[in-house]
């Protein structure tokens, strides 16, 4: 199979997520460790906005991307909450609420694919993990700030929100697969 640029921009975001984490949960730059990592962690959420929007745009939609793309979503920011959760930046209930979540909907995408099924994300899931990704952006950069502090649990709460509405929609939407 031949690799589009949207597909080759999928598997760089899951080939940036261990240098991600090796970058985060040290100190091999120093005080910029965490600037590092989260340099990384942007550019590898912007290969996220740039895959989708360059496939549709130049009709390079493929199944492969359909069902890789989500799941580099998912690895890169399950991989970014585990983080957070060891630095004691993220209580480990949030991250397992969205990690479930994340497990469901993978269960979901296996069934259907076995059936010759591909189910691409929904607009609930892509709102959730902007909201997910921001999030990670937000916690790892740490600015001590009241207001910022604020905005902060504003983003988690609503992160977590869109995580269980976005799990719902998917489920009724496609409860069909389940059948048979």
């Amino acid at each position: 199979m031949k690799m589009n640029l949207p597909n080759k921009l999928t598997i760089f975001r899951v080939i940036l997520i261990p240098f991600f984490v090796a970058v985060l949960l040290t100190n091999c730059f120093g005080g910029a460790s965490k600037w590092v990592a989260l340099g990384i962690f942007v550019i590898a959420s912007l290969t996220d906005l740039a895959d989708g929007k360059i496939a549709r745009k130049y009709n390079l939609v493929t199944n492969f991307g359909k069902f890789m793309d989500p799941l580099a979503d998912k690895l890169l920011v399950c991989a970014a909450l585990i983080c957070l959760v060891g630095l004691d930046k993220l209580a480990s209930w949030i991250v397992i609420i969205i990690v479930s979540r994340e497990f469901v909907i993978s269960g979901f995408r296996l069934v259907a694919s076995d059936r010759g099924i591909v189910i691409a994300a929904s607009y609930w899931g892509k709102f959730k993990t902007t909201f997910q990704m921001v999030m990670v952006i937000l916690i790892i950069a740490d600015i001590n700030h009241p207001v910022m502090k604020g905005i902060v649990a504003l983003v988690t709460w609503t992160a977590l929100f869109l995580t269980v509405i976005s799990l719902i929609d998917y489920v009724w939407k496609n409860k069909d697969v389940l059948k048979g």
